[in-house]
C-alpha cells in the first residue's frame, strides 16, 4: 500500500500534473496553427498554471493553512519567472516524491535491526535454557527471587524528596501569607537577608538552610564511606541474617578534629554547663551532637522554634557528609547503626518525625519516618515502624502499608525467612493498620478477616482498644485469660512484655484514626468473638513474633523508641536494669553489638581543645555559684595529689565528684579527714617527740621536769572537762578538714541546678510546692 501523502506533496502532483496537460495542450496547438511563437505572447508553459479556475481551487484546498498557501505561491512565482523558452519540461515530474520514500527506508531499517537483536536474544535465551537444563534451575529461582525482593523492597523504601518539606505543605494548607507572616514573627527572622544566596554548599533536600545560619562548608568533619567486605561480612554475624542483594552499607567518620570537640562536649554536658554548650555552638556551629542538646535545652523550656531550627542544623551538618553514591531515593543505601557516629543521624530523624507530627505536617513525617525505615530496615533501631502504622492513614499512605505487609507477610513463608529480621507483618499495630486500611478503602469483606486474624494473634489491643473507644465487649470475651490487660511487664517474659508495650504503645498513638470506625471494631468483635474459646490456638504470627523478639537487639529497638519519646507511662514494661543503664542523651540505649562507643578508646590520641583562664573561671562559677563552695573547690584542687588525679583542671574534677554516689562522697570524706588527722598528730609528734622515738616512750630526762603525781587526790570533773575540750577541739578540726568535701556532697545533693536527686524526685508534686514555698 502507498504512502499516505501530505497536503504539500498531494499540492505538488497536483501541479505536475496540470504541467504535463498544458505541454499537451501547447503540442497540439503548434501542430494546427505551425505559427511561430511571437516575443510579446507569454508562453503557456507554467504560465498556464495561473490559470484562475486553479487558483480558486487551490485557495479552497489551502483556506486552513494561508501560511503554507503564500509559500507556494512564491516558489511558483520564483519558478515562473526562471523561464525563458518553452524547453520548460525539462525537470522530471518524480523530483519531489523522495521525502516519503526515505521514512519508509529508515522505517524499514529499523524493523530489521529489531529482528536481528530479537534473533540474538533468542539465542540467548536457548543458551540459558541449555543451562538451566544442564545444571537445575534452583539456584536460578532463588537469584531471581531475592532479586525481585530487593528491587520490591527498594521501590517501596525510595524517599520522595519533593515530601521531605514540610513548608511546603503548610503552604499547602494555610496558604503562603499565613506561612511568611509566622516566619517574620519567628525569634531571629530577618526580611532583609531572607532573600540569601544559595550556594551549592547550602543546598538540602532534609531541611531549608536559613540566613541566620552559619556559613557552611563541605564535609565540616564529617564524611561517608562504605562498609569495607570484612565490615559487611561482620554486620553480617552480629545481625544473624543475609543482607540482600544490591544494598550498599555505609558509615559516617569523624575527623581528628571533630573527635576532639566531641570530647569537649561530653566534658559540657557531664559537667551540667549550659553556658558552655552556647560556647560550642558559637565556635563551632556545625557539631551536631551540640545542636541536638541545644534542642533538647530549648524543648523543655518549650520553645519549639527554636528547638526545631538546631534540630535542621543537625540535619544540614549530617546531610552535608552524604556525598557521591550515598543517596535516599534509591532505598537501598543503609547507615550500620553500631557505629556511634551513625547513630546520631538516627536520632536527628527520630525527633524530626516526632516533632513534625506535633506541627501537624503529617505527610513530612510519614516522609522522614521511612527514610529512618530504609537507613536499617532489618534492625529499625528507632521503631520507624510504630511510627507508619499511623502516619499512613493520616499521610493517604494506606496501599503503601497494603504493599510492605503483603511483601513481608509473602517472604515469611518462604524457606528462606530468618527470624533475626524484623518483619512488619508479625507487629500488633501492623496487623490492625491492615485491617484498618481494609476498612478505609471500602473493602469490608477484607477488612473483616484482617481484623479477625490480629485478634488472633495479638488479643491484648482488644480490650485497650475497647476501653478508649468507648466499646462495649461481651463479659466472657473480658474475662477471658487472653484478653486480660497487663499493668506491666514484671512477671512476664522480655519477648512476651515488649508484645504488651507496643500493644500499649499502637493504642496510645492510632487511637485518633479508630474513633470513626468504633461501631465496625465492636460489631466485628462481638460477631466473631462472643463466645471465644477456653484457649485460642497458638497463632504462628504471634510465634514468630516472640522468635524475633527474642534477640536482645530488637528489644532494645523498641525500649529505645519509648525513651526516645519519652511515654513515661510504658517504662513499666521497660527492665529495671535497661532504666538503669546510664546513657548519654545523645546516644541514648546503645545497642548490645555496638562497634563503637563513646569511650576511651574512640577518644584515644584526641587532644582537647584548651579554654583560657577566664573562661575556665567563668565556667566555675556557672556551675557553683556560691564563692565560698567554690573556694573551697579551688583549695581541694590545690592539692597537688588530688590535682595529680584530674589533668584535665578543676572542671574534669567537678563533674567526676558531680557523677560519685553520696555514699562514695562520704566515705571519701571520711578517709580524708583521718589522712588529715594522722598528718596532724605526726606533726605534733615531730614537734614534742624525739626523732626515732616509739610512741608512748618517756622523752629522756623530761622526768626531772615533771612534778610529783597525785592520783589519790585527781579532780575527776577537771579530767572530764579537759576530755570534753579534747573532743570539741578535735571535732573542730574535723570539721574545718572536712569542709570542702562537705561543700561537695552537699553540692552533689542540690545538683548542678538545683534540682533533687531521684528520690526526692518521686516526691508529689505537692511536695515540691510546699519546698519551694519553704524556700
Amino acid at each position: 500500500m502507498p504512502p499516505r501523502l501530505n497536503k504539500r506533496q498531494q499540492r505538488e502532483l497536483e501541479e505536475l500534473e496540470a504541467l504535463k496537460k498544458a505541454e499537451a495542450v501547447h503540442d497540439d496547438s503548434e501542430e494546427d496553427h505551425d505559427e511561430p511563437m511571437s516575443s510579446t505572447s507569454k508562453p503557456t508553459g507554467f504560465a498556464a498554471l495561473f490559470d484562475p479556475a486553479d487558483d480558486d481551487v487551490g485557495d479552497d484546498d489551502d483556506a486552513g493553512e494561508p501560511s503554507k498557501a503564500k509559500k507556494s505561491k512564491k516558489k511558483k512565482k520564483k519558478t515562473a519567472t526562471g523561464v525563458d523558452s518553452p524547453r520548460v519540461s525539462t525537470p522530471t515530474p518524480k523530483s519531489p516524491a523522495p521525502p516519503p520514500v526515505v521514512k519508509n527506508e529508515k522505517k524499514a531499517a529499523k524493523k530489521a535491526k529489531a529482528k536481528a537483536r530479537k534473533a540474538g536474544n533468542d539465542e540467548l535465551d536457548e543458551a540459558l535454557a541449555e543451562l538451566s537444563l544442564k545444571y537445575g534451575n534452583a539456584p536460578a529461582s532463588s537469584t531471581a527471587t531475592a532479586q525481585s525482593l530487593t528491587d520490591s523492597l527498594a521501590n517501596l523504601l525510595s524517599v520522595s524528596l519533593s515530601h521531605l518539606d514540610s513548608e511546603a505543605e503548610m503552604r499547602k494548607f494555610f496558604g503562603a501569607k499565613v506561612v511568611q507572616a509566622s516566619k517574620a514573627d519567628s525569634p531571629g527572622a530577618s526580611g532583609s537577608t531572607s532573600r540569601r544566596t544559595v550556594t551549592a554548599a547550602s543546598r538540602s533536600n532534609l531541611t531549608r538552610p536559613q540566613p541566620t545560619w552559619a556559613p557552611a562548608r563541605m564535609r565540616d568533619g564529617l564524611s561517608v564511606r562504605s562498609l569495607t567486605d570484612l565490615e559487611v561480612s561482620q554486620k553480617r554475624d552480629r545481625l544473624s541474617v543475609d543482607l540482600l542483594r544490591g544494598e550498599k552499607w555505609w558509615t559516617v567518620e569523624y575527623s581528628k578534629k571533630y573527635k576532639g570537640l566531641t570530647q569537649m562536649f561530653l566534658n559540657t554536658v557531664q559537667g551540667g554547663d549550659p553556658q558552655g554548650l552556647f560556647d560550642m555552638c558559637r565556635n563551632s556551629p556545625w557539631h551536631a551532637d551540640t545542636l541536638l542538646q541545644m534542642a533538647q535545652v530549648f524543648r523543655h523550656r518549650e520553645e519549639h522554634a527554636q528547638s526545631v531550627d538546631f534540630t535542621d542544623r543537625a540535619l544540614f551538618a549530617y546531610e552535608r557528609a552524604f556525598v557521591g553514591a550515598f543517596t535516599f531515593t534509591t532505598g537501598l543505601n543503609r547507615l550500620d547503626f553500631d557505629f556511634v557516629e551513625n547513630r546520631v543521624f538516627f536520632l536527628a530523624i527520630h525527633r524530626q518525625a516526632a516533632d513534625l507530627q506535633r506541627r501537624g505536617c503529617l505527610r513530612t513525617a510519614f516522609e522522614f519516618a521511612r527514610l529512618m525505615y530504609s537507613l536499617d530496615p532489618w534492625g529499625d533501631p528507632h521503631g520507624a515502624l510504630f511510627h507508619l502504622d499511623y502516619l499512613v492513614f493520616k499521610a493517604g499512605m494506606t496501599d503503601w502499608l497494603l504493599q510492605v505487609f503483603k511483601l513481608f507477610s509473602n517472604w515469611r513463608q518462604d524457606k528462606a525467612y530468618e527470624a533475626a529480621r524484623l518483619d512488619p507483618s508479625i507487629l500488633p499495630g501492623w496487623m490492625y493498620a491492615r485491617a484498618l486500611a481494609f476498612k478505609v478503602n471500602s473493602k469490608p469483606e477484607e477488612a473483616a478477616a484482617a481484623l479477625v486474624d490480629a485478634v488472633n494473634a495479638f488479643p491484648a489491643v482488644v480490650p485497650v482498644l475497647a476501653d478508649k473507644l468507648e466499646v462495649s465487649l461481651p463479659a466472657s470475651l473480658r474475662s477471658h485469660r487472653h484478653f486480660r490487660i497487663e499493668a506491666d511487664g514484671s512477671g512476664l517474659s522480655e519477648p512476651l512484655a515488649v508484645m504488651h508495650l507496643l500493644c500499649h504503645l499502637y493504642v496510645q498513638r492510632s487511637l485518633p484514626v479508630w474513633k470513626d470506625h468504633a461501631a465496625w471494631f465492636g460489631e466485628t468483635i462481638t460477631q466473631h468473638f462472643s463466645t471465644p474459646p477456653a484457649s485460642i490456638a497458638v497463632n504462628s504470627v504471634r510465634e514468630t513474633f516472640l522468635k524475633v523478639y527474642g534477640h536482645e537487639q530488637l528489644r532494645y529497638a523498641a525500649y529505645r523508641h519509648i525513651m526516645v519519646l519519652e511515654y513515661r507511662t510504658l517504662f513499666q514494661y521497660i527492665p529495671r536494669l535497661i532504666l538503669a543503664q546510664k546513657s548519654l542523651d545523645c546516644d541514648p540505649l546503645p545497642p548490645p553489638t555496638a562497634v563503637t562507643s563513646y569511650d576511651a578508646a574512640f577518644f584515644e590520641g584526641v587532644e582537647i581543645p584548651t579554654m583560657s583562664r577566664r573562661q575556665m573561671e567563668r565556667r566555675l562559677a556557672l556551675m557553683i555559684p556560691d564563692a565560698a563552695a567554690r573556694a573551697q573547690f579551688e583549695a581541694l584542687y590545690a592539692v597537688p595529689r588530688v590535682a595529680a588525679m584530674f589533668p584535665g583542671g578543676i572542671l574534669q574534677m567537678v563533674q567526676a565528684l558531680q557523677d560519685m554516689p553520696v555514699e562514695l562522697m562520704e566515705g571519701m570524706q571520711a578517709a580524708m579527714v583521718e589522712l588529715q588527722m594522722g598528718v596532724g598528730a605526726m606533726e605534733e609528734g615531730v614537734r614534742g617527740e624525739m626523732p626515732g622515738q616509739m610512741p608512748g616512750e618517756a622523752v629522756v630526762g623530761q622526768a626531772e621536769w615533771e612534778e610529783p603525781e597525785e592520783a589519790e587526790e585527781e579532780d575527776y570533773e577537771t579530767d572530764e572537762e579537759e576530755q570534753q575540750e579534747d573532743e570539741e577541739a578535735d571535732a573542730e578540726a574535723s570539721m574545718a578538714l572536712a569542709a570542702p568535701f562537705r561543700a561537695i556532697s552537699n553540692w552533689v545533693v542540690r545538683g548542678i541546678w538545683g534540682t533533687p536527686q531521684a528520690e526526692e524526685a518521686e516526691s508529689s508534686e505537692e511536695e515540691r510546692d510546699l519546698t519551694g514555698d519553704i524556700d
